[in-house]
């Protein structure tokens, strides 16, 4: 005997949206000069680590050209 599995799809539970709402009057925004300064630092490390990245791209496609003798 198989059991046939069916999705409810109705309205969402209201003590979960309840809760999902208690929760979210918990949450400590952070302020605008936060949320600028956390994005520049975010900008900035992203930037350092992609031209580390570049760099060393560039000297291993040169490594391999030396190897390889390709011009």
């Amino acid at each position: 005997m198989s059991k046939k599995i069916t999705d409810k799809m109705g309205p969402p539970d209201k003590g979960f949206v309840s809760g999902v709402i208690a929760e979210l009057k918990k949450v400590t925004w952070p302020t605008k000069n936060e949320t600028i300064r956390l994005t520049g630092i975010v900008i900035l490390i992203s930037l350092i680590i992609g031209a580390y990245i570049g760099i060393i791209d560039v000297f291993m496609a040169k490594a391999l050209k030396i190897l390889t003798g390709i011009n």
